[in-house]
């Protein structure tokens, strides 16, 4: 009877809380607090769960126990819900704040821009040979080496478009050639067809006077029954005798 009374003691303040109005503070009995995180625990999971269902919210949810063991649930993922969280709390911060972290955001990219957009000048006029007084040693060998194979590039693009060129040039001239020799074949035969035509409509006459040999005039020759026997030629002086056509 004395355990029975005990037990009711301890539990009329629960039974009263449950009935009435509970009073929020930490239970100090050890057993009696495990027993209430557990089933508060799983009613807040449970309620998480049914929000995100039924109002197709995102829900994470977080809990550590008194011994340090991590109890969560999250409708998509406690990771993803977490960064959402920032986004949305450094976009619903105060205008002026706001307005001064992107002042001091563009100032930074601005110096980092000026400090590279510095760096690319000196880069320029050291390759250019110039602003070398600074450089050490090993920043000289470097220079170079960058220079020598940018040279080599260069001659080797240089190189390629000549090849190219040469290339074009040659098909150009093969092609050119080929019309003229196209050209010139095609004149040579027009040439001869129209030789061809006017041979045949030349007219053909009985009138068509030939062209008559020229008549052997003795007069002009020597006979040669004037040679001599003795293979001597007759004097000049002598006049050849005249032959009667």
């Amino acid at each position: 009877m004395e355990f029975q009374s005990n037990q009711s003691r301890d539990m009329s303040p629960q039974r009263k809380n449950s009935r009435g109005k509970i009073e929020i503070k930490r239970i100090e009995n050890t057993t009696n607090r495990q027993v209430t995180f557990c089933k508060r625990r799983n009613g807040l999971l449970k309620k998480a769960y049914e929000l995100s269902v039924l109002c197709d919210a995102e829900v994470a949810l977080i809990v550590f126990s008194s011994r340090g063991r991590l109890y969560e649930y999250a409708s998509n993922s406690v990771k993803a819900t977490i960064e959402r969280y920032k986004k949305a709390s450094s976009t619903t911060t105060s205008g002026s704040t706001s307005s001064e972290a992107n002042t001091q955001y563009y100032q930074q990219e601005a110096s980092k821009l000026r400090a590279h957009i510095s760096n690319l000048q000196n880069e320029n006029r050291n390759l250019l040979g110039e602003s070398l007084g600074a450089l050490t040693l090993r920043d000289l060998k470097n220079l170079e080496g960058r220079i020598e194979r940018g040279i080599s590039r260069i001659r080797s693009k240089k190189n390629e478009l000549l090849f190219a060129e040469i290339e074009y040039m040659q098909k150009r001239q093969e092609i050119d050639l080929h019309h003229n020799n196209q050209y010139l074949r095609a004149k040579i035969a027009e040439t001869e067809r129209a030789q061809n035509q006017q041979m045949n409509l030349m007219p053909v006459s009985s009138d068509f006077e030939l062209i008559q040999p020229q008549q052997f005039d003795a007069r002009n020759y020597l006979q040669v029954n004037d040679l001599q026997t003795n293979g001597e030629y007759p004097r000049q002086d002598q006049p050849p005798p005249l032959q009667l056509v």
